[in-house]
């Protein structure tokens, strides 16, 4: 079994963004020689997230607005009396999850219909880290 490890570094425009990373997870996938398997990709910050969906704008707006009603910006949580200011930005990530397992098949990433790897940033605007590990033969 192969192994082939990479990573990809986002900086994004705003604070809470949705961003599709598809075509950089297929390079690497391409990069690690990997015909059969699987590969996992995984936001290395507390308040970001990576998950399966959609390309469609509107749906990305959707999900932002989803996840300020259900955790807002709220001064008043216990997080922010240790000096800190994104508690919120830790429950979204909660709420989207931290990675995805994707199977590849003939060399190629095998998603249902519509799928798509995204990356959601909740507390932005700084250099964060995704870790790409593709593994099979």
């Amino acid at each position: 079994m192969k192994t082939h490890t990479d990573y990809l570094f986002i900086t994004t425009k705003q604070q809470k963004e949705i961003i599709n990373i598809t075509s950089e997870v297929e390079a690497v996938v391409n990069k690690s020689g990997v015909k059969e398997g699987m590969v996992l990709v995984s936001a290395m910050h507390i308040t970001a997230s990576v998950f399966i969906n959609d390309e469609e704008p509107g749906l990305k707006e959707d999900f932002l607005k989803w996840l300020e009603e259900l955790a807002p910006v709220n001064p008043s949580y216990k997080h922010h009396q240790t000096g800190e200011d994104n508690a919120d930005a830790h429950l979204k990530r909660t709420i989207m999850g931290r990675e995805v397992v994707v199977a590849i098949t003939k060399s190629q990433l095998d998603f249902g219909p519509w799928e798509q790897i995204f990356y959601g940033e909740f507390d932005g605007q700084r250099k964060k880290r995704i870790v790409v590990k593709v593994m099979g033969e």
